[in-house]
C-alpha cells in the first residue's frame, strides 16, 4: 500500500531520526538517503529495517507519494529512496591501522574521515568525547558509503590499539621522518598504529597528547588543515609505510 498521508507515523519517525541525535541514540537507528548510499549498504551486507521509495520510480521498497518522500528527506532536491538501518558499534577499535577522532565536532569531517579510512585500508575508526555522530545525515552522506564498510567504535585513548601517533600542528617530528628516525618501528608491536586526530580549532587536549606514544605533524606552509584533510594525508603516509614489502 502506498503512503499518501503527510501524517504517516513512519515518515514522522524518519524526520526525527534525521534531526535528533538523541532520538537516533535512543532508537539505535539512522537514515541513509539516495540510491548510491543504499547500494553501498547492500554491497556491504547491511539489511534495511525499512526502505521507502518514490512511487513510480521503479525501485524496490514501500512506495511513498513523491512529494511526501521529499518532505521527509534532508536533501534539498529530495530523494527517490531512503532506508532506515540499525547502528553498528564494534566492542573496541582494532588495528593494524586505526583512526581516533577526539573532539571533531563537524559531522562532515567525520564522514570524510570515514571515506578516507576506507580508501586507505584502515581497520577501524574510533570516536572519542566531543566527536560528532557518525550516523548523522551529514556524516553518512559525506562518508559516501564508507559508514557501511568501516567498523566504528566508541573509545577513550587508553583503549586504542598499538602505537598512538598524535597529530599536532608544528609539534614533534614531520610524519615522514618517524620512519627514518626509527621511532615507530622500534618493536614488532609497533606494527599496529593508531592515528590520533583532533579538531581544527582546538586541536588535541594536552592530556590526550600526553597519552600518545609519538607526536608528529604534517609540514605545511599555513597554520593548520581541517581534521578530514589532515587525517587523509596522514592515512596515506601511514598506509604506504605499513604496506607489505
Amino acid at each position: 500500500m502506498m503512503i499518501t498521508s503527510p501524517h504517516n507515523q513512519k515518515l514522522k519517525e524518519i524526520r526525527k531520526l534525521r534531526q535528533r541525535r538523541r532520538w537516533r541514540e535512543r532508537a539505535g537507528l539512522f537514515v541513509a538517503e539516495g540510491e548510491d548510499l543504499l547500494r553501498s549498504a547492500d554491497a556491504s551486507g547491511w539489511i534495511a529495517i525499512e526502505r521507502y521509495v518514490a512511487a513510480g520510480s521503479g525501485l524496490s521498497g514501500v512506495e511513498v507519494e513523491p512529494s511526501l518522500l521529499a518532505s521527509a528527506s534532508g536533501l534539498s532536491s529530495g530523494t527517490r529512496a531512503l532506508a532506515v538501518y540499525e547502528e553498528r558499534w564494534a566492542p573496541a577499535p582494532v588495528g593494524p591501522l586505526c583512526v581516533y577522532l577526539h573532539g571533531v565536532h563537524d559531522p562532515g569531517n567525520v564522514g570524510a574521515v570515514l571515506r578516507s579510512a576506507q580508501a586507505f585500508g584502515a581497520s577501524s575508526v574510533a570516536l572519542g568525547p566531543g566527536t560528532a555522530d557518525p550516523y548523522s545525515p551529514k556524516a553518512v552522506r559525506a562518508s559516501m558509503g564508507a559508514v557501511f564498510a568501516v567498523p566504528l567504535a566508541r573509545a577513550e585513548v587508553r583503549d586504542l590499539p598499538g602505537t598512538k601517533i598524535a597529530l599536532v600542528p608544528g609539534a614533534g617530528e614531520p610524519l615522514d621522518v618517524l620512519w627514518r628516525s626509527g621511532h615507530v618501528y622500534v618493536n614488532p608491536s609497533a606494527k599496529v598504529l593508531t592515528l590520533v586526530v583532533g579538531s581544527e580549532r582546538d586541536g588535541l587536549p594536552e592530556t590526550v597528547v600526553a597519552d600518545a606514544d609519538v607526536v608528529a605533524h604534517i609540514p605545511i606552509a599555513t597554520d593548520s588543515l581541517n581534521a578530514a584533510m589532515a587525517a587523509t594525508i596522514a592515512l596515506y603516509e601511514l598506509s604506504r609505510r605499513m604496506a607489505p614489502e
